[in-house]
């Protein structure tokens, strides 16, 4: 009897083994799956769809998660718990070298007067006694007394120390005298883009001679911008960032970004923008845009103006605050149609930083001879802050699309109203009526210049409040985008923006496996409570890159 107990035992027991493994081998191996989740297409929370299954970095298969569950396996499965899954959050417009190679320069965006400024470059000395003193970030407008620094007290407390320090936007810089010796500046330099008082430089330079200084700056060792451009990555996607661009580049950074990408040290998807140079045109302007799972190189970044935050911006009549000036085209009108001949030639993107409205109209008239009804070039104008009335138009004529940057109308919005008075200031940051021009429209931070977090886009977007939750009401709201239309400019139109929509952006079946899960639905998250959201995950190409620590 205990025999035949034991028997039956055993043959229950071999049954039931035998039945999982059977079972096992008839579903189908994926390689991650995520269940219990909401997902968001972007459009809305997909219906009876709370499953992804995942491939080779492909979105497998969606679904319920009794009908993915019954047909799929994997050795990876993420419990959602019910939070919610959103196509993996793109930033359209950023500078993430710029970013990586800034981790190691002293950080001066606290700083709220120039002797906090001088305070933490004291620290930042005492941190790194040799070389260079390189920061970034102050804002003489954060300031209570709202002018450009001299380099005086720099000369005094580092006799002999080269000193470069970017101002917040990346467009004027403040140098010691002996930076300015280092990078061989000649005085009085090119007309407008040095300060200059009793005949001397001050030690402010805007725009060409700002690059002039910052390529004087040594350049750490390779190893060093390996860890640095680790770090930077780490960072994107802790902040639920997938995929960015890297906005102004040459030949020797691309193919590093390229380098690093394909060695498993760079697990975010780029689109890097050339900077305007035979040596990149002759590389990679070829008969097609170089384009691997990961990068793509197929535009071209120009600067046509400066910035509004220090006067650089090009504008039809001079600053409100600062008559007679009237900002610096950068680039020339014959200068850009050169450029934009030899890319439509060849089938590459325009990406021009425009800001003041002569600028953007320069740029308008510039594409405009270029660009066909049926074209479908995608041409860009970055920034496209100060829009004239007669010129909005422009934009839906010849499908330009105007690329924006939702945190600078609340960074900017102190002092905007002071620097373009009442009734040039009213068609400023104009994101909804831009939007209208084509229906659709890319956003991004333009990090460093603004915080990385495509968070903070979003709900400057749609709240037109800084972080601190003012004004009360939103700036010009009337220009705020619809939540809708928020998440669709960090997912599928940032994706369209670079030709890469087919790829990735929503959550289909075929597209690249990159998901941002958050713990809220951001879509109904009342307004004060949305920067509050967590990233619980990041995933890139079906592998999870960022976890939230419990």
């Amino acid at each position: 009897m205990i025999k035949t107990l034991k028997a039956l035992i055993f043959l229950s027991v071999l049954s039931l083994i035998t039945g999982l493994f059977s079972c096992h081998d008839m579903k189908k191996k994926a390689d991650l799956i995520i269940y219990n989740a909401k997902i968001y297409t972007p459009d809305s929370v997909a219906a009876g769809v709370n499953c992804i299954a995942v491939k080779n970095g492909k979105i497998l298969q969606l679904g319920s998660d009794a009908e993915i569950r019954s047909r799929y396996w994997a050795p990876e499965n993420i419990n959602a718990s019910g939070t919610f899954v959103y196509p993996g959050f793109t930033d359209a417009h950023s500078h993430f070298t710029g970013f990586a190679l800034g981790l190691r320069y002293a950080d001066l965006s606290v700083a709220t007067s120039f002797n906090d400024v001088l305070e933490i470059l004291k620290v930042y000395r005492k941190q790194h006694p040799n070389g260079w003193i390189v920061g970034r970030g102050w804002d003489q407008n954060k300031w209570d007394e709202k002018i450009f620094p001299d380099n005086r007290q720099l000369n005094t407390l580092f006799p002999g120390v080269p000193v470069v320090l970017s101002r917040v936007d990346g467009h004027a810089v403040l140098a010691s005298e002996a930076a300015i010796k280092a990078a061989g500046l000649v005085f009085p330099g090119k007309s407008n883009e040095a300060v200059l008082h009793n005949g001397e430089f001050t030690g402010i330079f805007l725009e060409g001679m700002t690059d002039k200084l910052r390529n004087a700056i040594p350049l750490p060792s390779v190893n060093e911008i390996t860890d640095l451009m680790t770090e930077a990555t780490r960072l994107c996607h802790e902040a639920g960032l997938t995929a960015v661009t890297d906005a102004g580049l040459n030949k020797s950074e691309i193919l590093l970004l390229d380098s690093l990408q394909k060695a498993g040290k760079i697990s975010l998807r780029i689109d890097a923008w050339m900077n305007p140079n035979e040596e990149n045109y002759a590389y990679f302007m070829k008969d097609t845009v170089y384009h691997t799972p990961f990068l793509r190189v197929g535009a071209i970044k120009i600067y046509a103006d400066g910035a509004l935050g220090s006067r650089g911006a090009c504008l039809l009549s001079p600053y409100a605050d600062d008559a007679p000036n009237q900002g610096i085209l950068v680039t020339s009108s014959a200068e850009l149609s050169a450029i934009c001949l030899q890319a439509y030639k060849k089938g590459f993107q325009i990406n021009t930083h425009a800001i003041g409205d002569s600028a953007i109209r320069m740029v308008l008239h510039a594409y405009s001879n270029f660009l066909k009804p049926e074209d479908d070039r995608r041409w860009r104008i970055e920034h496209a802050q100060v829009v004239n009335e007669n010129d909005f138009k422009l934009f839906a004529q010849y499908h330009i699309i105007p690329s924006v940057q939702a945190t600078h109308a609340t960074s900017d919005m102190e002092w905007a109203g002071n620097r373009l008075g009442p009734d040039r200031v009213k068609n400023a940051y104009a994101y909804n009526r831009l939007l209208q021009q084509n229906g659709w429209l890319p956003n991004g931070t333009d990090f460093p210049i603004e915080s990385i977090e495509p968070l903070k886009t979003f709900y400057a977007a749609v709240a037109r409040k800084n972080p601190s939750g003012n004004p009360p009401d939103g700036y010009m709201k009337e220009n705020a985008l619809s939540r809708s239309d928020a998440l669709k400019s960090i997912t599928c139109w940032a994706a369209k923006a670079s030709f890469t929509e087919n790829e990735r952006g929503s959550i289909e079946v075929g597209k690249d496996a990159d998901f941002t899960i958050l713990n809220t639905n951001i879509m109904v998250t009342p307004e004060d409570k949305l920067l509050k959201t967590k990233i619980l995950y990041t995933i890139v190409n079906g592998k999870t890159v960022y976890k939230a620590k419990k």
